[in-house]
């Protein structure tokens, strides 16, 4: 792991200075679909506590993100109840990309393009610290998740499922 005074700026870590979120910097050897098997082994954390950020979309094509741990799946016939609407499917990395400005494998919630609806997995909650991803391949950053509540207001749901 590289020191922390190499951390990259980037538009999420910009939202996080701005927003006064306190968070500690985790750069490894980001490995092409690697997932959070890669960044919790190279962090050395369990990849419960990674979390992923993921892209999806409904039905009308409107873009929405999930924020689920690492180790686990998102139901996305679930999900789709939970929200409201008949599909949820993920988006193309090139649609996710549009919608964010980040690319997959680098997506965070933090300082997306464009203001998306964010739904958060509730037992994330349960977690003292969360490793989620800083806006760049291979770069994670460690928060606490109740700052995501306050900062992002996701709506919470319970929409995962072991892997």
């Amino acid at each position: 792991m590289k020191p922390e005074s190499q951390a990259p700026e980037t538009p999420a870590t910009k939202f996080l200075q701005k927003h006064r979120i306190a968070h500690s910097n985790h750069l490894y050897a980001y490995e092409e679909h690697g997932g959070t098997s890669v960044s919790s082994r190279e962090l050395n954390v369990a990849e419960h506590a990674v979390v992923k950020t993921l892209v999806m979309e409904d039905e009308n094509r409107k873009p929405l993100i999930v924020l689920m741990h690492g180790d686990r799946k998102v139901s996305t016939k679930e999900l789709a109840r939970q929200v409201g609407v008949k599909k949820i499917a993920p988006c193309t990395p090139d649609d996710a990309l549009r919608h964010t400005g980040y690319m997959v494998g680098g997506c965070s919630p933090f300082g997306t393009k464009k203001q998306l609806p964010i739904y958060l997995e509730k037992s994330i909650l349960d977690l003292p610290l969360i490793y989620i991803n800083g806006g760049r391949r291979g770069y994670l950053v460690g928060v606490h998740p109740h700052d995501i509540l306050r900062v992002l207001a996701p709506k919470v749901v319970e929409v995962g499922r072991a892997d």
